[in-house]
């Protein structure tokens, strides 16, 4: 969230920056930001007349319990009706602006983060910017199948099945690919703590505070499923109940950075998707991710950034896939944060580059909502942490990959880093009937 007092010292880089991502609706932003502005002079305004009110009632309580002290009981009586209309005075001042504070806030928590200066304008992925390339597409002439052709074929992932139990957009593995999919989660958490990440296991169900806290509201609330009995969402990303371990926290600066990791399935309504990209398990309600985040100062965190990305990089290295890194433009990155590297990999049946990981620098912006500070010092002033976070890895996108692109003429090879993870080297195709 952006302070107010920022949004003011800052006008013009907010209104760029809200251009940068290219909103359809920017007079609508713009107004937002009028109404912030005026709030913000009203509350001081309040603020000034409550202190002055709350001022002159400490005084004239001074007054009437001195002269009751010295027995000059009718003077206090007589001071009291301007006592009582001066308490009704402030509680009516402190219910004005507890109303002013609460609706300046409704509206900054509608402005999205400003994006970085490197950010290029655009409103979708066709302005995004390719900054690395990995490995060669190899078009082999061996005919191999899409992940969902295969799946009905041999029977190891059934999407019937899970549309039968939970409807469309949920899936059933089997047999070895359901060993393949439990590995490759083991490997993403072994690769992360060995990379200095403490791993944690996090609820899967969380409070709405918890989604204001880490910018899924307003933002993307609608995506998400909700228990209204309970009043609980499920998660749609680990950053969430992640971040939230550290809200309305204030630490030592000798304890940054946090690195932390968590495995967990994660649930998307997925409202208005549809055709040929979001076939198989290339877009579900219910998947999997591995999840790492880090808390630092702000003068760490691009640093930070960096040594996220190349950690996924070695990731995707290590499973010997063909992809390339995306700087995001400014349209098409998430509400929360100042900039934003995506990995794709590619499918080679699919013929189309798939989002595997999403690695971004949320700056103070996450860290104002979660009220997160560190200290320099133990009577140092408190200042705001800097949050960053991104998927190592996306489950589901790499199995597919991993199945369509891994194809011999006779079975599915199982990279060299997995198979200690699965126990065997390749799914053969005379094992079914295929």
């Amino acid at each position: 969230m952006l302070q107010a007092l920022f949004i003011e010292e800052n006008k013009e880089k907010v209104i760029e920056g809200l251009k940068k991502r290219y909103f359809l609706e920017i007079e609508g932003m713009l107004s937002i930001i009028k109404k912030i502005l005026y709030l913000l002079d009203d509350k001081r305004r309040i603020q000034l007349k409550r202190d002055a009110f709350f001022f002159s009632f400490n005084k004239i309580s001074r007054q009437i319990n001195k002269l009751i002290q010295i027995g000059k009981n009718e003077k206090a009586i007589a001071l009291y009706d301007k006592y009582n209309n001066l308490k009704k005075d402030l509680i009516y001042r402190k219910t004005i602006l507890s109303s002013v504070s609460k609706e300046l806030l409704k509206n900054l928590l509608s402005i999205p983060n400003i994006p970085h200066e490197y950010i290029k304008k655009g409103y979708s992925s066709k302005y995004n910017e390719i900054i690395y390339n990995h490995g060669k597409i190899n078009l082999s002439t061996i005919k191999k199948l899409s992940h969902w052709e295969f799946s009905k074929k041999m029977e190891l992932i059934n999407c019937e099945l899970g549309a039968k139990i939970s409807g469309s957009g949920f899936t059933i593995y089997k047999g070895k690919v359901a060993r393949l999919h439990r590995a490759m989660i083991e490997y993403f958490i072994e690769y992360n703590l060995q990379g200095g990440y403490i791993e944690y296991a996090v609820p899967f169900l969380v409070r709405p505070v918890a989604i204001i806290a880490t910018g899924q509201i307003p933002d993307k609330e609608k995506q998400m499923y909700y228990l209204e009995k309970d009043n609980l969402y499920l998660i749609s990303t680990g950053e969430i109940p992640l971040m939230n371990c550290y809200r309305e926290i204030i630490l030592k600066e000798s304890q940054l950075p946090i690195k932390i990791t968590a495995y967990t399935p994660c649930f998307r309504r997925e409202a208005g998707s549809y055709g040929a990209n979001v076939r198989g398990l290339n877009r579900l309600h219910q998947f999997d991710k591995v999840e790492i985040i880090q808390i630092t100062t702000p003068d760490f965190s691009y640093y930070a950034l960096q040594e996220m990305v190349q950690h996924v990089k070695n990731i995707l290295i290590s499973l010997n896939l063909p992809f390339r890194l995306l700087r995001l433009c400014g349209g098409d990155m998430g509400f929360t944060s100042a900039i934003t590297y995506d990995f794709e990999i590619y499918s080679y049946t699919q013929n189309q580059w798939l989002e595997v990981s999403s690695i971004s620098n949320c700056t103070n912006f996450q860290s104002n909502r979660l009220k997160l500070r560190y200290k320099k010092t133990n009577r140092g002033k408190t200042q705001i942490c800097h949050s960053l976070n991104g998927s190592s890895i996306a489950v589901q996108r790499i199995l597919a990959v991993l199945l369509e692109n891994s194809q011999t003429s006779k079975s599915i090879e199982i990279p060299e880093t997995l198979i200690p993870y699965t126990g065997f080297k390749e799914i053969l195709f005379s094992s079914y009937q295929i």
